[in-house]
């Protein structure tokens, strides 16, 4: 972070008047004031009131306000408040320096409409480039009518940290802890119970509980709703657009409840928009142990209100803490990229794969029998060989399986030795069941790493052909053993194996392909036509052509609370080009109880959207799974629930008729069936049906998950395709396919074979959801990469939407582009560095036709031609099209 502007500021948490007698802020010199008219000899000089009126008091004037200071000298009135943040401040950017600590003082009063008391904080304004302004509490102090009082604190500012772009000075007050008693030193002041009671204690259940630190811990207790619990108000201690850490220690206690999860919730209340609850984090504490909850959260907004509480376990079972902390975050450095020396690319780990030895290497998993047996195919399956390229081929032995009585019984060996860390291996296998199954049967090679199931690929079989297995997996931490098998058909049910294949991949050797794919894919052959009274001069002329924006659709989900984060709306506007929300057009949203509509979150949203010229994703009109249904819906009789379903169509079409151009229709039809179940097969058809009659205007799309990585055989392409084509045949306007993409570990040419399948339809395909997680920011910018790549170059696919960039306020954790307060990290740093790849340049002179030839990406361009007498400058548009682009410019 550069600073480029540090103010001092007082202000308090109501709009009543206020005195400020003296401040202070002092170095490791006693005497050694930086705070420049101090004591007000000079009036308000150096001295702003902001966003309200100021005026002296002197020390001679007979015409004093409220009570007199203490030393008789002169004092600011601060009046005409209508903020808690309205007060005086000053500048002082030029006098703080890194690694010092200053000890900050002020003398302070109030007057006004005020009973009791009321806090006046001491606040840090950072002006930070490129972000915007930053807000840092650093003490405060309680002040009644009629008495004058201190606030004091000692701040700390770290030595500077020189990178290639900027130097850092952050101040911290020393001692910033946000909670007040965290560990009950002082009883339960501060602490109070959020619909049940609080007891404090030294002990529990004849000594059996105690607390692991400290000498307290309090209870919860009489709780009659889950959500009743532990609760402290930190308004004016927590500011907007930083991030805090919690961390509590948390157990519980009693009701026979011997697990259950703790969560930590923020309740938040803003004049504008009501009460919101914003998760933190969670346990799974129990009655044995204490343990520890952690989480993080960050305010984009200005709240009048903010409290932290504990809630969760059933009713009637205490919770227990023994401390909670809340603390700004710290950075956190990110983990350097890994080194994989000898990666073996395409080199497969699995041992006797050709069973050339027998089964040699390979043993049963539980009581059945491995045999080796020849009649498998001797051709690599489809994604092995788009991966290894040309290959020798398969010896066409398999394993036969007999006498299984598990699901999970199969052939399997150990890898551990032979793994890599971070590198991402492909899984591929020929599998085929024998007689005997009832129904589609799920076969899977599966990794257990260190008893963990990893999903290594699975496939539904139906009939008794050889089919393709692919998908894949990476390792990040160590683990002490790996084992790879094949499981899946019932019990009774012979299993075969063919040509397992267990290899990295080189990702950097796909990116070529794909870039010669994107070549014939995204660009065009332009040729600028010069005309004009000079034409017969342009001869050489310089030419300079440079494209401002990619017409290829890159987006992003948004939640309402992002819009009041300056920062987060600066990075989506200059980076993204549709938007999409995360819950706001959801029914559970838009109308939560029934007849309770509660549109104004989507319609601020999509103002923004379409102040900045944003198109719109409308997400989503129903969602078939069950659980993400209101319980008011779901208790509906079917007269009613069809009513209902009506209305919901009426409502939200007709209100955003012409504003959406695409809708989700039937969100997840693969993975749930609520209202088919409930109202007929009929009902899908009926909904786009309806929603084309209310908006002709918006593409309506199919969306779900799993489709392109080979994880799930309940919406594998095949079975999306099936879906599809059934809607259409019953006369559903299906428009465009929705890829979710929540991915892990992608691998282009399962994505791609998954692409390809689909693009059969002939219908545009959209990443609707996509996003990508690792701790590692390098290798979660590489698998974004993978994504956006094989997108890009697919001529099937139309668009890309992220599911979200910035931390905290993504469904995935160690997904985010942009940390929580600001900074781009590696994975961003990768998404931004594409985006400036997928934009065409160049430079050069008008030939002797007055024409200037180059190949470009589909966008908006701006050219410069630099002639004799002046510099001439034109926008064009380049899009799709077979043939070379002819482009008139009249000079």
């Amino acid at each position: 972070m550069v600073v480029r502007g540090n103010c001092f500021c007082i202000c308090d948490s109501g709009t009543c008047n206020w005195w400020f007698f003296m401040g202070n802020c002092r170095s490791g010199n006693p005497t050694d004031n930086i705070i420049v008219n101090h004591d007000f000899y000079k009036g308000l000089y150096s001295w702003h009131p902001n966003c309200c009126n100021g005026f002296i008091v002197s020390a001679n004037s007979g015409n004093r306000v409220g009570l007199s200071p203490k030393s008789g000298g002169n004092y600011a009135v601060i009046k005409n408040r209508t903020e808690h943040w309205q007060g005086l401040e000053q500048d002082i950017t030029s006098k703080i320096s890194p690694g010092s600590t200053y000890s900050v003082s002020a003398c302070v009063g109030v007057s006004g409409p005020l009973s009791g008391s009321t806090d006046v904080m001491a606040t840090l304004k950072l002006l930070n480039h490129g972000s915007g302004a930053s807000y840092m509490f650093i003490g405060k102090t309680s002040v009644s009518k009629g008495k004058w009082e201190m606030v004091e604190v000692v701040i700390r500012c770290p030595s500077s940290s020189k990178s290639e772009k900027s130097t850092s000075i952050g101040c911290s007050a020393v001692g910033d802890e946000v909670i007040i008693n965290p560990q009950f030193e002082n009883g339960l002041s501060n602490w109070s119970g959020r619909g049940c009671q609080v007891v404090l204690h030294d002990s529990m259940a004849d000594g059996k509980i105690l607390p692991e630190t400290g000498k307290f811990f309090a209870s919860a207790s009489e709780r009659t709703q889950n959500w009743n619990g532990i609760q402290q108000e930190i308004t004016g201690r927590v500011q907007r657009k930083l991030a805090y850490n919690v961390t509590a220690v948390v157990r519980i206690f009693g009701n026979n409840v011997t697990t259950a999860t703790i969560q930590a919730t923020l309740w938040v209340h803003t004049p504008d928009r009501g009460e919101q609850y914003i998760g933190i984090g969670k346990v799974q504490a129990t009655d044995k142990d204490w343990g520890q909850l952690q989480g993080k959260f960050l305010l984009n907004g200005s709240p009048s209100r903010v409290i932290i509480y504990l809630e969760g376990p059933p009713p009637g079972t205490d919770i227990l803490v023994n401390a909670l902390s809340v603390k700004h975050a710290e950075k956190i450095p990110p983990l350097p990229p890994p080194i994989i020396e000898n990666p073996d690319y395409g080199v497969n780990i699995v041992t006797n794969s050709q069973l050339s030895d027998g089964t040699d290497g390979w043993f049963p998993l539980g009581n059945c029998n491995l045999s080796a047996a020849s009649g498998s195919p001797k051709i690599l399956p489809p994604m092995a060989r788009d991966s290894l390229g040309v290959h020798e081929p398969l010896s066409g032995r398999y394993i036969l399986v007999k006498n299984r009585t598990q699901t999970w019984m199969g052939p399997a060996q150990m890898i551990t030795d032979k793994l890599k860390l971070f590198l991402t291996y492909q899984v591929s296998a020929w599998v085929r069941i024998g007689s005997g199954a009832s129904g589609p049967q799920n076969v899977n090679v599966a990794l257990g790493v260190d008893n963990q199931w990893v999903n290594g690929g699975q496939a539904e079989i139906k009939d008794r052909r050889w089919h393709e297995i692919g998908g894949s997996f990476r390792i990040e931490k160590q683990p002490l053993k790996v084992m790879v098998y094949v499981q899946g058909p019932a019990a009774g049910v012979d299993l075969m194996v063919a040509g397992l294949q267990i290899f990295p991949v080189d990702r950097v050797a796909r990116f070529k392909h794909l870039a010669r794919q994107t070549d014939k894919t995204r660009k065009r052959d332009i040729i600028l036509q010069f005309s004009g009274s000079e034409s017969s001069s342009l001869f050489g002329t310089s030419v300079t052509v440079m494209q401002t924006q990619n017409s290829f659709p890159i987006g992003s989900c948004i939640n309402r609370t992002n819009i009041e984060n300056e920062d987060f709306v600066d990075f989506f506007v200059k980076n993204f080009n549709w938007a999409v929300f995360g819950n706001e057009l959801k029914w559970y949203w838009t109308e939560p109880q029934r007849g309770n509509f509660k549109y104004k979150d989507a319609d601020d949203m999509l103002a923004l959207c379409q102040n900045n010229k944003i198109e719109t994703r409308g997400h989503c009109i129903f969602w078939e799974v069950q659980s993400t249904v209101q319980q008011w819906i779901q208790a509906l009789n079917k007269n009613d629930l069809m009513k209902a379903v009506q209305n919901r169509l009426t409502g939200l079409l007709t209100r955003y008729k012409g504003k959406f151009r695409h809708y989700d229709v039937n969100n997840e039809m693969l993975h749930g069936s609520f209202y088919q179940d409930r109202l007929g097969k009929d009902i899908r058809t009926y909904m786009f049906k309806t929603a084309n009659q209310l908006d002709p205007s918006a593409t309506l799309f199919v969306n779900d998950y799993h489709v392109e990585d080979g994880t799930d055989t309940r919406s594998y392409p095949e079975k999306y395709i099936e879906q599809i084509l059934d809607l259409q045949q019953q006369g559903a306007p299906v428009g465009g396919i929705g890829i979710q993409g929540h991915i892990d570990n992608p691998v282009g040419p399962i994505v791609c074979s998954a692409l390809d399948k689909l693009g059969v339809v002939g219908l545009p395909i959209w990443f609707t959801e996509l996003d990508v997680s690792s701790l590692n920011e390098h290798i979660r910018g590489e698998d974004l990469e993978v994504m956006l790549r094989e997108a890009f170059a697919h001529p099937a696919v139309e668009g890309v939407m992220l599911w979200g960039f910035w931390e905290l306020f993504m469904s995935r954790d160690n997904a985010h582009l942009v940390d929580a307060e600001g900074e781009i990290n590696e994975a961003g740093k990768r998404f931004l560095a594409l985006k400036h790849e997928w934009l065409s340049h160049a430079h050069g002179r008008i030939d002797i036709q007055g024409q200037f030839e180059f190949r470009g990406f589909h966008g908006t361009y701006v050219v410069e031609v630099e002639t004799e007498s002046n510099k001439v400058s034109r926008t064009f548009v380049v899009d799709k099209g077979d043939s070379p682009l002819v482009v008139s410019i009249d000079l």
